[in-house]
């Protein structure tokens, strides 16, 4: 559904797109900036080297964030952000078990990583509904 937008233009997903773009690209970057707090959130049970995974996930968030940037892919990159949002879950799952047991661990970083979680579908919901929104080209 296109929602007028003050200039008198229609904004079928574009500006839910952008914000998830940004967010995407903003934590695919962190991901190689600081790469040792990714890593220490990468589930243990998974094969290989944490930073094999650090760098892919931030590989694959630049690239969805890519994608939504681009009028012409922007209905894949819903999807993808989606399936991005789902797949790094079980991540956030880990940083939030972590940082509750801990008793090192400042409040300020358990309460965000607590409510982070819930957060997470409506960012799913979000990339879907830019998905739906963004016209076939």
């Amino acid at each position: 559904m296109a929602v007028d937008t003050p200039t008198g233009t229609t904004d079928s997903g574009r500006t839910p797109a952008l914000r998830l773009a940004a967010l995407l690209l903003g934590a695919g970057v962190l991901h190689f900036v600081t790469p040792k707090f990714f890593d220490s959130i990468v589930p243990a049970q998974l094969p290989g080297k944490a930073r094999s995974y650090t760098y892919w996930s931030g590989v694959a968030e630049i690239g969805v964030g890519t994608t939504l940037l681009i009028p012409r892919t922007r209905r894949l990159g819903g999807r993808l952000a989606a399936l991005l949002f789902i797949a790094v879950f079980p991540a956030n799952i880990q940083h939030t078990a972590d940082s509750v047991s801990n008793p090192k661990a400042p409040w300020a970083l358990k309460l965000i990583s607590v409510l982070r979680l819930p957060l997470q579908l409506p960012l799913i919901t979000q990339a879907l509904a830019v998905s739906r929104r963004t016209p076939r080209r």
